[in-house]
């Protein structure tokens, strides 16, 4: 911990009402997590078939999962970028930044030519677009977690900081919701499970990218009507801005950076194995040569969007727990949860259809209670005046050693178990032991003054 920290809390007036906090931290984090989840069921049901057509479906699901992962790459320099502009210029033009890069970049894949159209030119734009979409998240969620945090009453952080984190499941609902209305409304159900209908890879499968740009229109009026927190005021005021957030971060902060990144680590493996792994594991064929549950993509993704309503639920239950028993100590307990849950993968996904859902309900609790209060945690560990540079990096690292292999790991552990979930749910484990670690190293941060 740096010198700079002090453990006092300093009452502050928020300049923003509550209303409005909530809604721009909420908003933006919902519409940036709604384009991430277009791609990441695209990635399972529309790209191996569309972008990747090499003639074998385990190949060609993992070179789309190489492209959903190339993102996660993308991310650490979008935080780079974005919290040097954040730390320097302020939160809210940087959050409108990000917002935009991200919503465009989610429009044009929308518009993107098939492998069939202009043959390898389509991956290679879907490859820019994708790099484009990680850079944009990976300057969204610490400016909104700044939002959000910086604005709330002593006492209500971690509550508030929960605000950006409910982005993640109300994104995933819209989006898969979409994706289901689509098949359902449309008439375009699937009789293959392991295949989308003939017109829904010719065009249905665009609509939710094109939706993005309604979103983003929302996201934006809601953001350009936020002032700064009256916390970097006082940084911008004294004169202490620094020039180089990212020099600054390293040189004093280097070992929350580490921390912060492992204590992420758990949380991004199972983020992605529960919303992007599952899914292709709950529809592979039960005879296929690598096989899995055989549930159709309909009923599947609807269980699916009850077990986020768990995940919603929980992420908003953790604040106020996190608030009152400390961040640290509630995620050592969760995290204790997370490595035995990785023990019951084959249980609980081998007993038929209630044991899959109590599985998913199980997995996106824990998954709210993991998310929640890092929307707290990770800005409190930073000074103001590297507060968006060290967050973002240290979020975004994790991405790389966490959700950029997540998924292509758990394919090659899912083949190497012949079609068991077995060494997946170790996989999970042993993420979850190195977080452990890291939290039992690290230090609470509740009372910590986040005008230092």
């Amino acid at each position: 911990m740096s010198t700079s920290t002090a453990s006092v809390s300093t009452p502050t007036t928020p300049l923003n009402p509550k209303s409005r906090v909530i809604m721009a931290s909420l908003i933006g984090t919902t519409i940036e997590f709604y384009d991430f989840y277009v791609y990441a069921t695209a990635a399972v049901l529309v790209f191996p078939h569309l972008f990747f057509p090499t003639g074998n479906e385990t190949t060609a699901l993992l070179a789309s999962f190489a492209v959903f992962g190339a993102a996660m790459v993308a991310r650490p320099i979008g935080a780079l970028f974005f919290g040097h502009f954040g730390d320097r210029k302020g939160r809210k033009a940087t959050l409108v930044g990000a917002l935009l890069t991200m919503g465009i970049a989610t429009f044009l894949i929308g518009l993107l030519p098939t492998y069939a159209m202009i043959g390898w030119w389509a991956p290679l734009m879907l490859v820019i677009l994708r790099l484009a979409q990680g850079f944009a998240l990976g300057g969204e969620w610490s400016g909104a977690a700044l939002v959000a945090t910086e604005n709330a009453p002593v006492g209500k952080r971690a509550w508030y900081g929960t605000f950006p984190q409910v982005g993640a499941p109300l994104g995933f609902i819209i989006a898969n919701g979409l994706f289901l209305g689509l098949a359902l409304a449309l008439a375009l159900p699937s009789t293959d499970p392991t295949r989308p209908s003939e017109a829904f890879l010719e065009w249905a499968w665009r609509v939710p990218f094109l939706f993005s740009a309604v979103m983003v229109i929302v996201g934006l009026w809601v953001r350009l009507r936020l002032v700064e927190s009256d916390v970097f005021t006082k940084v911008v005021k004294a004169d202490r801005v620094e020039k180089l957030p990212l020099a600054a971060v390293f040189k004093s902060n280097w070992r929350e950076l580490i921390l912060g990144t492992f204590i992420m680590l758990a949380t991004y493996v199972l983020f992605y194995l529960m919303t992007t792994f599952t899914l292709s594991y709950g529809r592979a064929a039960t005879d296929a040569e690598v096989p899995g549950l055989g549930f159709t993509y309909n009923s599947f993704i609807l269980m699916m969007i009850l077990g986020v309503v768990f995940f919603g639920i929980f992420t908003l239950a953790s604040g106020p727990w996190a608030d009152k028993h400390g961040r640290r100590k509630t995620l050592i307990i969760v995290t204790l949860f997370i490595i035995v849950f990785g023990f019951l993968f084959v249980p609980l996904l081998g007993a038929g259809d209630l044991s899959v859902m109590l599985f998913l309900i199980v997995g996106f609790s824990l998954m709210g209670m993991t998310f929640g209060p890092m929307g707290a945690l990770l800005p409190e560990l930073f000074p103001t005046n590297v507060r968006y540079t060290g967050s973002a990096f240290a979020y975004n690292m994790s991405s790389i050693l966490g959700a950029a292999v997540a998924p292509f790991i758990a394919v090659w552990l899912w083949t190497i178990g012949e079609g068991s979930p077995f060494w997946v749910g170790i996989y999970l484990s042993v993420m979850g032991v190195i977080t452990l670690i890291a939290l039992i190293l690290s230090r609470e941060t509740k009372d910590l003054d986040l005008h230092r």
